[in-house]
């Protein structure tokens, strides 16, 4: 075995020297130097990784069953790696399947995100919507003018007000309340991320649900409706 290393240490070195030699021609015995270069390692760690196979004294079907399964394993790697947008599709719906409202990514184009909402059982369009980290759910509502947390969800989130802050006053589906006024960190749905977007949040008991109101909504390029799905685009 030590033979072999350093032949194969030896084949590399010859190797080095010629790719060196060949820089400005670009080629080297014929082969592009790219091509070349991973030909010799290539090569070189096949030699080593069969000459440990054949000194581990296994019966050559037992090596044959190994290396079929590391072959396979290798080849899920690098099919895995080539459709990992396809793969995180289909996570994606199975997901917006499990938890209501969850974003389905449907790609980006031009550097900018895509992302649909499936209609819930109750005819609204609901968005889990991460703010500041933290996962809340909130109605899509084009009617509102501004995003709205409930008391409850804003609570999650962190934020605190004072009664005293309580001091604007906004028309919901239950009439006018009292909301008092923040600032997000980040608001993100899927990939679309709005960074210090101000938000509202409602009076204890006068709002059910939150609010994804226009100030995200007419942030974004467009957004249409198809059916049972709403496309956001950033």
């Amino acid at each position: 075995m030590n033979r072999l290393f350093w032949i194969v240490m030896a084949v590399i070195g010859i190797a080095v020297v010629l790719l060196m030699l060949n820089d400005s021609s670009g080629r080297t015995l014929g082969f592009a130097n790219d091509d070349f270069g991973r030909l010799i390692w290539l090569g070189a760690l096949g030699t080593l990784i069969g000459a440990s196979f054949l000194r581990s004294g296994r019966p050559l079907g037992d090596m044959a069953r190994s290396l079929g399964v590391w072959a396979a394993i290798v080849l899920a790697l690098i099919a895995g790696y080539q459709y990992r947008y396809e793969l995180q599709d289909v996570a994606s719906r199975v997901t917006a399947g499990l938890v209501p409202g969850s974003p389905l990514a449907l790609g980006v184009d031009n550097g900018r995100a895509t992302v649909a909402l499936e209609k819930a059982d109750n005819g609204h369009f609901e968005a889990r919507v991460l703010i500041n980290g933290t996962p809340v759910r909130a109605v899509v509502d084009t009617g509102a003018t501004t995003t709205v947390l409930t008391a409850e969800d804003a609570q999650a989130v962190g934020f605190n007000p004072a009664a005293r802050d309580f001091t604007t006053l906004v028309s919901t589906a239950n009439g006018m309340a009292r909301a008092a006024t923040v600032k997000t960190d980040e608001l993100a749905i899927g990939g679309i991320v709005r960074k210090g977007m101000p938000v509202m949040i409602a009076a204890p008991g006068m709002l059910e649900r939150s609010l994804l109101g226009m100030n995200f909504i007419g942030s974004l390029s467009g957004f249409d409706v198809r059916g049972d799905r709403m496309i956001l685009r950033d």
